[in-house]
């Protein structure tokens, strides 16, 4: 156990099912108090922290309407910290083709129409 890395990283799914037998007016508080439980029980640590990215995630609808499941990135420093923050799927094409068709689509809708002019056609 001497070579453990300094820091440990896994990616999980939060079921937050049980956050709505809680009464409406607290249940995202009660899912921010699953997620640090979560975090407790499975990286074995009292410390935790949520990130500023999940934490406005979860708050987003509002204090009665939380998100039914979210994904998260756990990660553990050697100081025995926790931080639990939301998890962003990065896909990477393996097309280089399909690469530059996407830049040449976005700068071509770049050069169309500004948006000051686009605005006041709408108002006309």
């Amino acid at each position: 156990m001497s070579n453990v890395e300094d820091t440990l990283a896994r990616i999980y799914t939060i079921n937050f099912s049980k956050a709505w037998l809680t009464p409406k007016h607290k249940r995202t508080d009660r899912v921010v108090n699953m997620i640090k439980e979560f975090a407790i029980k499975h990286m074995k640590s009292s410390q935790i922290k949520i990130d500023q990215e999940l934490n406005r995630y979860i708050w987003e609808r509002g204090k009665t309407n939380p998100p039914r499941k979210v994904r998260v990135r756990i990660v553990k420093d050697e100081d025995d910290q926790v931080i639990v923050s939301l998890y962003e799927d990065i896909v990477i094409e393996s097309d280089s083709q399909t690469k530059t068709e996407k830049s040449e689509k976005i700068e071509a809708e770049d050069d169309s129409v500004p948006v000051e002019e686009s605005r006041a056609k709408e108002k006309k």
